[in-house]
């Protein structure tokens, strides 16, 4: 009885572990994939592998299969120089030489995630887990090719934004050229500090100074440039103002002018109007005191003159008996006649 309970208790304890052993639970979490590779099967060829769902658990034999997961999220891998920074416990920046020969250590963090369908691929020929892939591919192709392209720029150009920017575009695009078929896809290439030689650091850094020196004066001078060009324009509105004021006056002084020739001109036709006038009048009086009645209008004019006044009749010419007007005192003669003498 005894031997009949062991046995069926061993029966019982073959038949859970094979129950176990067929459905051994096997993780992938929300990020990873799993790679499922066959070892023996009745059914598929050995090493066939199948890929999994991320976030779930499966159920199959753990001795007769190999169980792998790659986590798909996005990956940073940073070469930086400081050491508690990065995959690297000591100093991991890239350093190379600008096209133009001066030393630079850059500062570069590389973006990247796994492809879910190639992770057989990775598992195949190249490594079983994120670390390792990151060892062996991704790190040594990306630290050759960023070294290789940024040091195509020129010293300079390591401060100006846009050519750093340009580059790492390039080096992205080179990178996924090299990458992709390998199950790797680049996301982004982002660089950041970047060091010189000390020496020329401060040879830079004294550029830069003289630099801002040299925009300073120009910034100065082009200050001046623009007071002196506010004052010139000043000056010119007020120019511009007397020279309107003066046409404004000679305008004036104009209008004043030719009103008082116009008016000259008026008073100077009148004047030779009433002249013509007058001539015409006197010309008919002539006419009229030429003629027999104008003589015996003048008589009559003559003889209301002499009306009342005393007349003297004295001898003129040249005989013995007569005055002579030419050497006779006039009023002394009147005197002797008894007349007021002339004043």
């Amino acid at each position: 009885m005894n031997r009949a309970n062991l046995l069926t208790q061993a029966v019982i304890f073959i038949i859970v572990m094979l129950i176990v052993f067929a459905f051994f639970p096997h993780h992938t979490k929300p990020t990873e994939v799993g790679v499922r590779v066959i070892k023996w099967s009745p059914f598929v060829k050995m090493g066939t592998m199948k890929v999994y769902n991320p976030g779930a658990t499966y159920f199959f034999p753990p001795i007769i299969n190999e169980w792998y997961t790659f986590d798909t999220k996005l990956q940073n891998m940073e070469m930086v120089t400081a050491s508690y920074r990065g995959a690297r416990s000591s100093r991991d920046d890239l350093v190379f030489k600008t096209i133009d020969g001066n030393d630079i250590a850059l500062d570069v963090i590389i973006a990247y995630r796994i492809d879910p369908q190639k992770a057989p691929y990775i598992l195949a020929n190249i490594a079983q887990s994120n670390r390792e892939l990151e060892e062996k591919l991704v790190r040594p192709i990306t630290r050759n090719v960023t070294r290789e392209r940024f040091g195509e720029l020129k010293t300079e150009g390591f401060y100006v934004a846009n050519e750093r920017t340009v580059k790492a575009e390039a080096v992205k695009e080179h990178l996924n050229t090299l990458l992709n078929p390998h199950g790797v896809i680049v996301e982004s290439v982002l660089p950041k500090d970047y060091r010189f030689k000390e020496a020329y650091q401060k040879a830079i850094e004294d550029k830069k100074v003289a630099d801002q020196m040299v925009e300073r004066f120009k910034s100065e001078a082009k200050a001046t440039v623009e007071e002196y060009l506010q004052k010139l324009q000043a000056a010119q509105g007020e120019v511009n103002k007397m020279v309107a004021d003066a046409d404004g006056e000679y305008e004036k002084a104009r209008i004043e002018t030719d009103a008082y020739y116009e008016q000259q001109e008026k008073i100077a036709k009148a004047i030779e109007s009433e002249g013509i006038a007058q001539a015409k009048g006197i010309e008919k009086m002539v006419e009229a005191l030429n003629s027999s009645g104008g003589r015996t209008m003048i008589k009559m004019k003559l003889a209301e003159a002499l009306s009342g006044k005393k007349i003297y009749l004295l001898p003129f010419g040249d005989t013995g008996g007569e005055i002579d007007l030419k050497t006779t005192n006039i009023n002394d003669l009147l005197k002797i006649y008894g007349m007021k003498s002339f004043e």
